[in-house]
């Protein structure tokens, strides 16, 4: 209604007592369901998070004879953090564990919750003279429970000591790239390498190594380890 002439009219605000209130209740309930709606279209990136490693091996991961903090799962953790990575990496390794062992643990042994495993076994399969059929179908289970549960998996390659001979040498070697390559795994080829016969790197047994041999590996894996955790993160939380 007009105030008088050449007024403008005013429109002052309104009450609409219980029903007013009912919707303004409605809008905001509408306006989670939107905010939730978004957020499932753009789920939280890995890389805001930390990420969950599992160490999945043998003596070579567990730090025989070794402290805590110098075993291969501590020591690759601290240099990813320096680097500004945010990941924990828990030890799941077993000293003398073969590669059908590991097949009996793994369901235990990776808890839920896990981002990527670095699968280290078959070391003592090969010193024990196992028929490599056995390990290379060991392996390949694990590695398929693994991807079943969408865990992201980097595989540690072995090689055969030579007094076994090259048909063994052979066949027990081809066990690791083959597994990488029919399941796109990624695959850092001789766990030991850069160690092998030195004093330096190795305990007096010759097979273990020490902690400098263990930040030798870690040099050596980084960039597979980086490779992993780039898998995770480029992957949607679900």
């Amino acid at each position: 209604m007009w105030s008088g002439a050449g007024a403008r009219p005013e429109f002052a605000p309104r009450s609409y007592g219980k029903l007013g209130r009912k919707v303004q209740r409605l809008a905001a309930a509408l306006a989670v369901v939107c905010i939730a709606l978004a957020s499932a279209a753009n789920p939280v990136s890995a890389a805001e998070r930390t990420i969950k490693v599992v160490a999945f091996g043998d003596s070579l991961t567990a730090g025989y004879q070794l402290p805590a903090s110098a075993a291969f799962p501590a020591q690759l953790q601290q240099t990813l953090k320096a680097k500004g990575l945010a990941v924990e990496i828990a030890n799941a390794g077993i000293s003398g564990d073969t590669s059908s062992g590991g097949l009996a643990r793994v369901d235990w042994s990776v808890p839920e919750g896990t981002d990527a495993v670095i699968l280290e076994l078959g070391a003592n399969d090969m010193l024990r003279g196992v028929d490599p059929k056995v390990t290379r179908a060991a392996l390949e289970q694990i590695v398929r429970r693994l991807k079943a549960r969408r865990i992201e998996v980097l595989l540690c390659g072995m090689l055969a000591a030579p007094n076994f001979g090259p048909d063994y040498a052979r066949e027990f070697n081809a066990i690791y790239p083959d597994l990488a390559a029919a399941n796109d795994l990624l695959l850092y080829p001789f766990f030991l390498d850069g160690i092998v016969n030195s004093p330096k790197f190795n305990q007096g047994d010759g097979l273990h190594p020490t902690a400098e041999g263990i930040a030798r590996i870690v040099t050596g894996i980084l960039p597979k380890v980086e490779a992993l955790l780039a898998r995770v993160r480029a992957k949607p939380l679900t």
